[in-house]
């Protein structure tokens, strides 16, 4: 059987719920949120989704924080470059040169593939790169940076360097992350009061208010199945993503920041620590912020129901090509699905 003859993709979900007794979680809120002003971020491979989808919706997004990423379309399709070239280049593995990154963007944008070049141009970007990282080294985000002096103004980028900062989400939210120069689960870090959180959302949104603790809201758990085409498991995306929703945000208006995070750090692998404990939910609360979580899934070869062949034993996001060729524009798999998910929560709010 191939995979065009399998059930429809609705069906075939319904009987997957139904063989494993697990009911889907409710429906995203619509929020009547305010999409003209989106912000991203991400650590590991989040962070490079994060650039993934500042790129490719860079009418959409207004600004984005990287933590341990590198450039756009860097491992080009290869397993072998993801791990070299754009983690830890060794000898002539290097990370592409911002001129090269400069040019695949703009090729992809002329071909229609991405929003326009002249749409980033108006950014905002927070970079982060820790001394200790063993798994991507700095010269790799270094490669990032100078891109994104080609086409920023240098007031626009802040590129911090940590010293003694492991691999990491680097916190002051979560009583129980791990040693600054750590670089193991749940990979949230305590480097004495450094908030990352709180450092790139003040750059990228401007002067806020201090972070409110407890943070007035509801982490909400929503169904991801309605944002894919076919089935969730196919893209490694998890049955259900996360919202936190501050209470002043129930009547609408508020902007949406979309929080990636790495790999081994869904809720599949660590729980709800990086949705709780990452450090963005105090500042949204007092800011009218609603922060997204999208989660991915481990896949490791077929999974149940799904004749597809996906191999992502990690749960990391597609920055390599796992999900398809396109997924590192605006028609890959994940990407839609987090755009279709903003567009959710801009939905008018039902009464």
């Amino acid at each position: 059987m191939t995979i065009h003859s399998r059930p429809a993709p609705a069906f075939a979900l319904s009987l997957l719920l139904l063989a494993s007794g697990v009911a889907a979680a409710p429906p995203l809120p619509g929020l009547a949120a305010n999409t003209s002003e989106v912000t991203v971020s991400g650590i590991s491979s989040g962070a490079y989704m994060a650039v993934q989808f500042q790129v490719a919706y860079s009418s959409l997004v207004r600004g984005a924080g990287i933590l341990a990423g590198g450039p756009y379309y860097c491992a080009k399709d290869s397993v072998n470059r993801a791990l070299g070239n754009c983690m830890e280049p060794v000898g002539k593995e290097a990370p592409p040169s911002a001129d090269e990154t400069l040019k695949t963007v703009r090729q992809l944008a002329e071909s229609g593939k991405i929003d326009p070049l002249k749409d980033l141009r108006d950014d905002r970007v927070w970079l982060l790169s820790g001394g200790q990282d063993k798994t991507v080294d700095t010269v790799v985000m270094d490669s990032l940076a100078a891109f994104y002096r080609t086409t920023l103004p240098e007031s626009a980028i802040r590129y911090v360097k940590l010293p003694d900062a492991g691999h990491a989400m680097i916190s002051v939210a979560d009583p129980k992350a791990n040693a600054c120069d750590t670089s193991k689960p749940p990979f949230i870090n305590r480097c004495q009061d450094f908030d990352a959180a709180g450092q790139l959302l003040s750059h990228l949104l401007g002067p806020l208010q201090p972070a409110a603790a407890p943070p007035a809201g509801e982490i909400i758990a929503f169904d991801q199945a309605p944002f894919i085409k076919g089935l969730p498991i196919d893209a490694s995306l998890a049955k259900e993503g996360y919202a936190f929703v501050p209470t002043s945000c129930r009547g609408g208006g508020c902007r949406v920041h979309v929080a990636f995070h790495g790999c081994r750090q869904s809720a599949g692998e660590i729980g709800r620590r990086f949705v709780e404990g990452a450090g963005y939910n105090g500042w949204a609360a007092s800011n009218r912020l609603i922060v997204l979580y999208p989660q991915t899934t481990t896949r490791n070869g077929f999974a149940f129901w799904s004749f597809k062949w996906l191999l992502n034993p990690k749960g990391c996001w597609d920055w390599w090509g796992y999900s398809g060729s396109d997924y590192h524009t605006r028609d890959g798999l994940q990407m839609h699905a987090v755009r279709a998910m903003i567009d959710g929560l801009g939905a008018p709010a039902k009464p």
